[in-house]
């Protein structure tokens, strides 16, 4: 399902589509040229298409960890769970024993601040497929590994508040509120707010009168990743205290917003189906 966007954004991701292109077209064999090349094409929702300018990358240069981590990402996009941990997987190994380095953003954050790392992504996203296949001891796991090397605050909070998930679902309740208490308050948060509000509501054993108020301020963000987000995040909360008619009208408002690629959507729509 392809991303809906305004006119104006398609036309600038489709600019910057077609700078990539040509930068790919001047050498295949680059590395760089590939990954921003395929980057590019699935932003624009040609997710089938960037799998498979990553894989050509991939024989091309099959000992760069960055190809098997952003072709993974795109397998999850499209729901191909075990291809995606079997990239992820790949690219740890390649990383092991190598100094970390900073992810360039495609889609830049309000102040342009890249808050990732390559090593940070492949542990963030094998954790997350992990989480989706209800493989909590696994996600845990790949979590801790991703929070040692999660050295800006947003990556931090949002492998947080994904591994505050799983171990509630293990029941390791007070390995939870270790994770919230490990986390710097007073940091200023650039792309993870939403996470950082739904940790919160764990912290704070937030009301469904609170939780109500919380879904009804962000209603104006509909369409939105954030609202696929929160709505989650909120679903998945009713559901682990036991609130199944209300965790499925969270998740399906989740859906509602058509962010197809969204990993908020993703979960949701993988919890609606297991629940089925």
């Amino acid at each position: 399902m392809a991303p809906q966007f305004s006119e104006n954004t398609r036309n600038e991701f489709e600019q910057k589509l077609s700078a990539a292109k040509a930068d790919y077209q001047k050498d295949t064999t680059n590395a760089d040229a590939i990954i921003w090349y395929g980057r590019r094409t699935a932003y624009i929702g040609e997710y089938m298409k960037a799998i498979e300018i990553f894989t050509k990358g991939i024989n091309s240069h099959p000992g760069d960890a960055r190809l098997y981590r952003h072709r993974g990402h795109r397998y999850i996009t499209v729901r191909c769970f075990d291809k995606a941990i079997a990239d992820f997987k790949k690219a740890a190994q390649l990383i092991k024993g190598k100094a970390d380095e900073m992810e360039p953003d495609g889609l830049p954050n309000a102040k342009n601040i890249p808050t990732s790392t390559l090593q940070s992504n492949i542990w963030y996203h094998l954790g997350l497929c992990y989480f989706i296949k209800g493989e909590y001891k696994k996600a845990v796991k790949v979590y801790k590994k991703g929070l040692i090397v999660s050295k800006h605050p947003d990556m931090y909070v949002a492998t947080a508040n994904w591994m505050n998930l799983a171990l509630r679902e293990l029941k390791k309740y007070k390995e939870a509120g270790e994770l919230y208490n490990s986390i710097d308050l007073n940091a200023e948060l650039i792309e993870s707010r939403d996470y950082m509000n739904i940790l919160e509501m764990y912290r704070h054993k937030s009301t469904e009168k609170e939780i109500e108020s919380y879904a009804t301020m962000i209603a104006d963000k509909n369409k939105t990743v954030a609202y696929a987000t929160v709505n989650f995040g909120i679903g998945y909360y009713c559901l682990l205290f036991a609130n199944k008619e209300k965790a499925i009208e969270y998740f399906n408002k989740a859906i509602a917003t058509n962010q197809w690629s969204s990993f908020g959507y993703i979960a949701a729509e993988t919890e609606l189906r297991r629940m089925k």
